[in-house]
């Protein structure tokens, strides 16, 4: 499967991509960062959605070269074409070219959340203080 990642999607603020994932039952949450960042990092709390973050590496680390299988996991893990697709990475990167995928695959309702789970780093290089689903409040655990 061809992993076109030229198609346009949205910006969107990780407040509103919250809005929508707890209201709209058919909404989710793709979580492209790699298994060490969920584990360490943290991931969002859709406690109140009732739902889950649908976990799918764009890139493993530490290689970080890009998973040739992402289309497919996404097509088993989202049948739903139609359905409100939120990509979060760490700073919204590799989650616009993943949503970008999605939408040559056929989701029609891909969004990148914009500046994704930490944002950008500040002047000392920490990241999740000025921007991102962290920094906004949003609800989110570590383990």
């Amino acid at each position: 499967m061809s992993q076109s990642v030229d198609s346009p999607v949205a910006d969107i603020s990780p407040e509103e991509a919250y809005e929508t994932l707890t209201s709209d039952p058919n909404a989710r949450l793709v979580d492209v960062r790699t298994r060490a960042e969920w584990n360490y990092v943290g991931l969002p709390d859709l406690a109140d959605a009732d739902v889950e973050p649908i976990l799918i590496e764009w890139q493993t680390f530490p290689t970080m070269q890009v998973q040739t299988n992402f289309g497919d996991a996404l097509e088993q893990a989202c049948p739903n074409r139609s359905a409100p697709l939120y990509f979060l990475c760490r700073s919204g990167v590799r989650s616009l070219a993943a949503a970008r995928l999605a939408k040559s695959l056929g989701y029609t309702n891909s969004f990148n959340i914009k500046d994704g789970f930490e944002g950008p780093p500040d002047e000392m290089g920490h990241r999740g203080l000025r921007a991102g689903w962290k920094a906004s409040g949003l609800p989110w655990r570590q383990s």
